[in-house]
């Protein structure tokens, strides 16, 4: 007997997707289907055999929960939404620790396509300035009584990267950061996490730019002072009842091929505060831990004949040419290193990036936008050429089979930006062990990053005398 056909809306109903995401499920072969003129038409039978092998809309189990009368959804796994999506590392992170990723929140194009492509079947909304906490929910097909587990999200970075101009939440996009932090109390999850650069530790609340200092001008202000941005945002999570911790960690100590350093924001709406991360690994095996990962570790089973990458111009690769794995500019001949800097040998700064390649026995240094940039080269340890995309995937231990999207540079761009598995993987379980009572391992001493003081209890403790000292001179 001949399967009923359905439409995509009504297979949608059947699944507790939205048409669009049926429509996606179709699009990338993940859902049997043909389509007639600009129409889908799908098997019922398909559509059932998909609902019983995949967690679909709203929950894996339709059961409502037994021990609450408002109607709210039991969940099999704990569930997460995720904000600034991205291409999704932090999201592979966390679901590779168990919790399930009903929504994503991302205004990139490119990064769209990769997350419509990877997770068709995800809810997807844009600029989370659209949104009030009651869409949100419905989006992520959850009623006002559902709990969520954890809010996840990497507000742009830009406005407190030290490399930029700093102007905080003056930017626009330090606004964003806000609006963010407002969404978190309004959905009120159980847990919320917040991944950012190493230069929120230092961003003041408002910026003034450094051709305004000195002598002539009058003294900085209280929101002018070094770490405003983010005394404001603990303060205003601690004042709505959530525990808050942070610290700075490399992701190289999670298993991450790579040294990667970002801040990263636990909250508990218990009031509770959390735990560090527990690392899995050392750099030279302190505490019983495996070495970091190298390079060569991450790469040593690629097929090479898969490469997509930018090149180097011609000019630059005369010096590439003379240096070996692990070197850069400084192991040229002084003369040749005159040559090849022109200009920047003459100025401040270690200048690490320039004519740099990878050694193949190291962690990759931190992956940006885009390897050839001359000041932040990232070049094969031998090939005459910059990193591929197939290699960026790898140093930030995205799966061979997730496919980002986008033109090369947008890959890069996406993957550049990401949060590298490994250290979501780190955060997912930290959340999960807390939920589950699991005692957190800590290592009295470790050395989460290169830098000091940079853990939430000496921070503060460093930032409060700052603060402290002016109002005493004011």
């Amino acid at each position: 007997m001949e399967s009923t056909k359905l439409t995509i809306k009504e297979a949608a109903t059947k699944l507790d997707l939205t048409p669009q995401q049926v429509r996606n499920l179709c699009r990338y072969d993940k859902l049997p289907s043909e389509k007639l003129g600009s129409s889908w038409i799908l098997n019922e039978s398909e559509v059932e055999y998909y609902k019983s092998t995949n967690s679909c809309g709203k929950t894996e189990d339709k059961n409502l929960s037994q021990n609450n009368n408002s109607n709210s959804i039991s969940f099999n796994e704990p569930i997460a939404l995720s904000f600034f999506t991205g291409a999704m590392g932090l999201d592979l992170g966390i679901e590779k620790a168990g919790f399930k990723t009903l929504l994503a929140c991302e205004v990139d194009k490119a990064s769209r396509k990769t997350i419509t492509r990877n997770k068709p079947d995800i809810a997807l909304i844009g600029d989370i300035r659209d949104y009030n906490a009651e869409e949100i929910r419905e989006k992520a097909g959850l009623g006002a009584n559902d709990e969520i587990d954890l809010v996840v999200g990497g507000p742009p970075c830009q406005a407190f990267s030290t490399a930029g101009k700093r102007k905080g939440f003056e930017d626009e996009r330090g606004n964003v950061f806000l609006t963010f932090i407002d969404r978190i109390l309004e959905l009120r999850p159980k847990y919320a996490v917040i991944e950012n650069v190493r230069g929120l530790l230092s961003a003041p609340l408002s910026h003034r730019p450094h051709n305004q200092r000195g002598s002539e001008f009058q003294d900085l202000n209280f929101s002018e002072l070094k770490g405003g941005a983010l005394l404001n945002i603990v303060n205003i999570l601690r004042d709505n009842g959530y525990g808050v911790s942070f610290n700075l960690y490399n992701a190289a100590n999670f298993g991450t091929p790579q040294k990667r350093e970002r801040v990263i924001i636990l909250a508990s709406r218990t009031g509770e505060k959390l735990p560090y991360l527990t690392p899995t690994h050392s750099e030279n095996g302190e505490f019983g831990l495996p070495k970091w990962k190298s390079f060569r570790n991450a790469v040593s089973n690629m097929k090479t004949d898969s490469e997509n990458h930018v090149n180097f111009p011609e000019k630059r690769l005369k010096y590439y040419r003379m240096l070996g794995p692990g070197e850069y500019w400084k192991n040229l001949p002084i003369e040749t290193q005159k040559e090849a800097m022109g200009k920047s040998f003459y100025s401040g700064g270690g200048k690490t990036g320039f004519f740099r390649r990878l050694a193949w026995d190291k962690p990759s240094p931190t992956l940006v936008t885009h390897p050839a940039m001359p000041a932040t080269d990232l070049a094969h340890p031998e090939k005459n050429r910059p990193l591929s995309i197939e290699e960026y995937k790898r140093i930030q231990q995205f799966p061979d089979s997730f496919i980002i999207e986008g033109s090369l540079i947008e890959q890069y761009r996406q993957i550049g930006n990401a949060v590298p598995v490994g250290l979501g993987k780190a955060v997912g379980k930290a959340i999960i062990d807390h939920m589950n009572g699991v005692p957190a391992t800590q290592y009295q001493g470790f050395k989460y990053s290169r830098y000091s003081n940079t853990d939430d209890e000496r921070w503060e403790l460093q930032t409060s005398k700052v603060m402290n000292q002016f109002k005493m001179v004011i």
